[in-house]
């Protein structure tokens, strides 16, 4: 199977026990409100105990008609077991992170992703799967057109995914007018905004001195890189100065804005 191909099939079955699992925790907190024990659930519902018991942990795949006698028993909508909708608790759709080299996109990604219970995925490490190539094969075999070609076509398959999730996306994608287009309709945008020495010290940090060593006036191409992308990068739904912040605050930050039905402001 395709690498991409296996990708995606993980992850569907991530999104399904994802959603078993939120089933679970409302059919016990609406048990837990009529103050009812696992027991009396089962009698009302004709489901046996320890099925009831695996439902609540989310390790009981529930035909539809299962669940319907669930929802009877708790006077509950059948829709509402599977979906809550908006307002409620229910994590957020795809979140993408925006911002150039050294801004942060895989740590605060990762920890953002943790910290909502949700998958995190790096744009490229996809687009190297689909192409079987690393990105400098990529580049160096096929140029810059044809990533942009696989970079929009696997967006596109992401996307297509159900939700939710954390996405750190490539630092060049707002470049690219249709996958940025489609980044910006379809998940929320959180530029992760940095002082330029502080993308340099942090790439540095990694233990990566290639921009050093590929010329002389490299921190100088990185201001202008930054200045050139950052009326793009302000096009995001959310912006958030990540200088002089502690990852876990960023985290904490982030989270509150996202777990909102709509961003009412711009900035973090």
């Amino acid at each position: 199977m395709h690498l991409a191909g296996a990708f995606f099939e993980k992850y569907s079955a991530l999104v399904a026990e994802q959603l078993l699992q939120g089933i679970g925790e409302r059919v016990r907190q609406r048990r837990q409100e009529r103050g009812w024990t696992l027991a009396d659930l089962a009698a009302r519902s004709g489901l046996s105990l320890r099925f009831v018991g695996q439902l609540e942990r989310g390790q009981a795949n529930i035909s539809v008609s299962r669940l319907a006698d669930v929802a009877d028993a708790l006077d509950a909508r059948l829709g509402w077991l599977v979906d809550p909708g908006p307002g409620s608790a229910a994590a957020p759709a795809w979140i993408a992170l925006l911002g150039v080299r050294g801004a942060g996109k895989s740590t605060i990604g990762q920890n953002l992703a943790a910290h909502l219970g949700v998958p995190f995925i790096e744009l490229d490490r996809l687009i190297e799967d689909e192409a079987g190539l690393s990105m400098t094969e990529l580049f160096s075999i096929h140029g810059e057109h044809y990533y942009r070609e696989v970079e929009y076509r696997v967006l596109g398959k992401m996307l297509d995914t159900p939700g939710p999730g954390v996405i750190a996306t490539g630092g060049s994608l707002v470049t690219h007018p249709e996958s940025w287009s489609l980044l910006r309709s379809r998940s929320r945008t959180v530029w992760l905004k940095a002082e330029a020495k502080d993308h340099w010290n942090r790439v540095l940090a990694q233990g990566d001195d290639r921009p050093m060593r590929s010329s002389s006036n490299a921190f100088e191409q990185l201001q202008a890189l930054l200045s050139a992308r950052t009326p793009l990068y302000r096009e995001a739904e959310v912006t958030i100065n990540t200088s002089g912040r502690h990852p876990d605050e960023i985290v904490e930050r982030l989270a509150v804005v996202v777990g909102q039905p709509t961003l009412g402001y711009a900035k973090a």
